[in-house]
């Protein structure tokens, strides 16, 4: 019991820093006080987007990540990969079960997806590290192995959530706009593509798809005797005269396809100062020519240093600050809050400890590294992302909803990732 309440103490110093910062954050965001009114905190997050927050990204995996390194924890990967699958799969239970609204669908699974993997991860390692008594090791080798995870863990989780989660709450934001919009575009301008109203009674029209379908056929059917033997020709050889609306509807879906795709959310930042910090970390020449005494260029990679040191408490006082908004209520179910509380605190982490003790008796993971180990159940037990309200603000779809879903699961987060931190830690030693 001694031994647990002495890990309490350790895990607990991080949290509190974390809190401290948050209510800092909420306290500055206030009409009285007014320093990070939504203005000041839409630069902000501007800035945290496009400059400390891919030197955060960068500079860490670039000094702390090794091609010797990445081969020793290349499970984790795939680790973060299994908490957003397995997040995003009781997301959607929870979203069936209380029947929440088709706009906010995204949300919920990406809110049971998608945990806070860069900034905690980066506030708590090293904290419990350096805490005296830890069980993690020696602080300077803790400290070390703990960044590069830590990074790792930031890195793979960004790139995750601007490959998966930007896309499931577009899809589900454009879900309210095709219900209001959809009995005002059933024609296609032949030139332009815009859509037309047309005067048909609803009780006779067609999706577009049908329509392909049936006028492709119609077409082929009302063929002159003359023209009868071409498309006779066509189905010798294609055997199925609907080869041509398939042909057809293919074509439109991956027309359809490039169109959504947004280069600019795939290729965010943050992700490319990942791949740039991958790109230096593995190669030992550019290694030696950033990091170093005497490295030649070592005032860049100080420079960028000092630029990620500012990331964490400008993103952690923004966090405290949108949550404020949280304050002033919205139309999100009791029902769905607390679902997403339990999964994110109860059911991922419970998922969590199976998944890395299978990992383990499989080889995967060693048994002896605890850091590792500890750094994977911890990557289930964290609020939900941050990047999750930047992505409602960009389509302008669920951000009250997503302000009071992110105020609720942060308030309770000091004491579950406190227990758990503990719970691990304990689990871990024995």
């Amino acid at each position: 019991m001694g031994s647990f309440i002495q890990l309490l103490l350790i895990t607990s110093m991080p949290i509190i820093k974390f809190l401290l910062m948050t209510v800092l954050g909420v306290f500055l965001a206030t009409k009285r006080i007014d320093i990070l009114s939504e203005t000041a905190r839409h630069h902000l997050n501007q800035m945290v987007f496009y400059v400390f927050g891919p030197a955060l990204v960068g500079s860490y995996i670039a000094q702390t990540i090794t091609l010797e390194g990445f081969i020793t924890m290349w499970f984790m990967p795939i680790n973060i990969m299994l908490t957003f699958v397995i997040g995003s799969a009781l997301g959607w239970v929870l979203g069936k079960i209380t029947r929440a609204p088709k706009h906010m669908m995204g949300l919920v699974v990406s809110s049971c997806s998608a945990g806070n993997l860069g900034i905690l991860p980066i506030i708590i390692i090293p904290a419990i590290c350096n805490q005296p008594g830890s069980p993690l090791g020696a602080a300077a080798v803790c400290n070390q192995h703990g960044l590069a995870y830590a990074s790792l863990s930031m890195a793979m989780a960004s790139i995750y959530q601007w490959l998966y989660v930007y896309n499931i709450v577009r899809i589900s934001s454009k879900k309210k706009v095709e219900t209001t919009t959809a009995d005002r575009c059933d024609g296609i301008d032949k030139q332009s593509g815009a859509a037309t109203v047309l005067n048909i009674p609803d009780s006779e029209r067609v999706s577009s798809s049908e329509f392909t379908q049936t006028a492709t056929v119609d077409v082929v059917e009302r063929l002159p005797s003359t023209h009868q033997s071409a498309a006779g020709s066509i189905d010798h050889f294609s055997g199925n005269k609907f080869m041509i609306a398939t042909s057809f509807k293919i074509k439109q879906g991956l027309r359809n396809t490039c169109k959504n795709i947004n280069l600019k959310a795939v290729l965010a930042p943050t992700t490319i100062a990942a791949a740039v910090g991958f790109f230096i970390g593995m190669i030992p020449l550019f290694r030696k020519l950033l990091f170093g005494k005497n490295a030649p260029l070592r005032v860049v990679a100080d420079t960028t240093s000092m630029i990620r040191d500012a990331a964490i408490p400008l993103a952690t006082l923004i966090i405290g600050a949108n949550l404020l908004k949280g304050l002033k209520g919205s139309r999100v179910k009791l029902t769905i809050i607390l679902g997403i509380i339990v999964v994110r605190y109860i059911i991922l982490p419970l998922l969590g400890i199976l998944v890395l003790k299978g990992a383990v008796r499989a080889g995967f993971v060693q048994s002896h590294d605890i850091l590792l180990q500890f750094v994977i159940l911890l990557q289930y037990a964290l609020p939900p992302s941050v990047a999750i309200a930047t992505i409602t603000q960009l389509f302008g779809e669920g951000e009250s909803e997503c302000s009071v879903i992110m105020l609720w699961t942060y308030v309770v987060a000091p004491a579950t990732v406190t227990l758990w931190c503990t719970f691990f830690l304990w689990l871990l030693s024995h």
